[in-house]
């Protein structure tokens, strides 16, 4: 069962396994941005009965959590104000998909010793690579801010599942990002657009699995591979039966796969 809890302003969901002590290994998981930490449940629920203590966090702006002051939000700091509330004395594993990917590869590259592993789905080096790409971003908050979150969804959602997606996993995808603030996007958008891990890929210490769908036209899969052949031994995988969304739209295939990644972390 999900615990419903706050670490401050931020606000989470945790899956605490039954059988858990000390030892039992945690993993943070990191929505995209256009999702909740309700995106990630599927998976968690997963996790937590594979033996592993998930955490969804909303990040700030998002869900429950309270609005950030400022489009310029430090997403790592709330990254590791949770870590720390969980797991004061261990590393935790973080997993990002598309944005939460994002922010997990900048929380590796300037807090090593707090992250244990990384798991990116679906996620990509930020839109900071390229003048046009990072212009893009810009457009995509704006256009939240004139048209609202539903419109847009209501277009963009079929989009980030593969062909032949279960109805409820596409209404889940648009009601997540139906729900999306203007607060919250605005700063997720700036943080993005900003960012360029492309020159430090290759300073990622930690264990990596890099996952995507076979199907995503989002952050695509090539973008997935450049993240796995540039980080040291990072390794990858492509997910049949997915898209954009893989963690929801395949839960149990890519539990599986976190869970043999994790079990080789201790």
């Amino acid at each position: 069962m999900a615990r419903s809890t706050f670490v401050g302003e931020l606000h989470l969901y945790e899956y605490r396994p039954v059988e858990a002590d000390p030892s039992t290994p945690t993993v943070l998981l990191l929505h995209g941005i256009g999702g909740s930490a309700r995106s990630c449940t599927p998976l968690a629920e997963q996790l937590a009965e594979l033996g592993i203590h998930a955490l969804c966090l909303d990040a700030s702006g998002y869900g429950e959590s309270s609005d950030p002051t400022s489009t310029s939000h430090d997403f790592v700091a709330d990254v590791i104000q949770v870590a720390d509330a969980f797991s004061p004395e261990a590393p935790i594993t973080l997993l990002g998909t598309s944005w939460g990917g994002v922010i997990a590869l900048a929380t590796a590259l300037s807090h090593p010793d707090r992250v244990a592993g990384l798991v990116l789905a679906d996620s990509t080096r930020g839109s900071g690579t390229s003048p046009e790409k990072s212009a893009g971003m810009r457009e995509r908050a704006q256009e939240m801010a004139t048209r609202g979150a539903a419109a847009i969804a209501a277009e963009r959602a079929p989009r980030l599942v593969a062909p032949g997606a279960e109805p409820a996993v596409v209404e889940s995808v648009r009601t997540s990002m139906a729900s999306v603030r203007r607060a919250g996007f605005g700063a997720a958008a700036k943080f993005m657009e900003s960012t360029d891990h492309g020159p430090r890929l290759s300073d990622i210490a930690c264990p990596t699995l890099v996952l995507v769908g076979e199907s995503d036209e989002i952050t695509g899969v090539a973008e997935s591979r450049l993240l796995a052949e540039r980080i040291p031994d990072a390794r990858f995988h492509e997910i049949a039966g997915a898209g954009h969304v893989a963690i929801q739209e395949q839960p149990a295939v890519v539990a599986a796969l976190v869970g043999d990644f994790v079990e080789g972390l201790s």
